[in-house]
């Protein structure tokens, strides 16, 4: 018969990280993919006013963002407010060849009804606002919307 030895100083045996590359890796594709990437980077200050009776947009891809608001740069472009259309600042007088490429970017059939969605800051004055509505008036964009923030009555 055999003896069995006991041996009394056997520690902890050691993690298996073989699995853990996978992981990460599972994780890393998972944040790819959930993860939306922002369009624009905001280069005016919006403060979205609030409103009761609010709205959802159904098709966000014929939704054109248009900003309007004080620079976040205040020290070299003032704090007059300023347009912003993608990732550039507008003059109004710039706002019908905007339009128009805007409009070539998408399908023929879709040019009619894209959305032109106006975010002004809370603080602006009405006077810049109703120059961009009358040159989009007069660059045929007549479904113009105002971006808010819902609020309980």
């Amino acid at each position: 018969m055999g003896r069995f030895k006991k041996e009394g100083n056997k520690g902890t045996p050691d993690l298996n990280m073989g699995s853990m590359s996978d992981i990460i890796f599972m994780f890393l594709f998972f944040f790819m993919v959930i993860t939306t990437m922002r369009e624009s980077s905001l280069f005016v200050t919006i403060q979205l006013p609030k409103a009761t009776e609010v709205q959802k947009l159904q098709k966000k891809s014929l939704v054109v963002n248009i900003n309007i608001g004080a620079p976040k740069d205040v020290a070299k472009l003032g704090n007059e407010p300023r347009i912003q259309w993608d990732d550039q600042f507008a003059n109004v007088e710039d706002i019908p060849q905007c339009v128009e490429r805007e409009k070539t970017n998408h399908p023929e059939n879709d040019r009619n009804k894209l959305t032109w969605s106006l975010k002004v800051n809370k603080e602006t004055k009405m006077g810049i606002v109703t120059d961009v509505k009358q040159e989009l008036r007069k660059s045929n964009a007549f479904k113009v919307n105002y971006s808010t923030l819902k609020t309980n009555k």
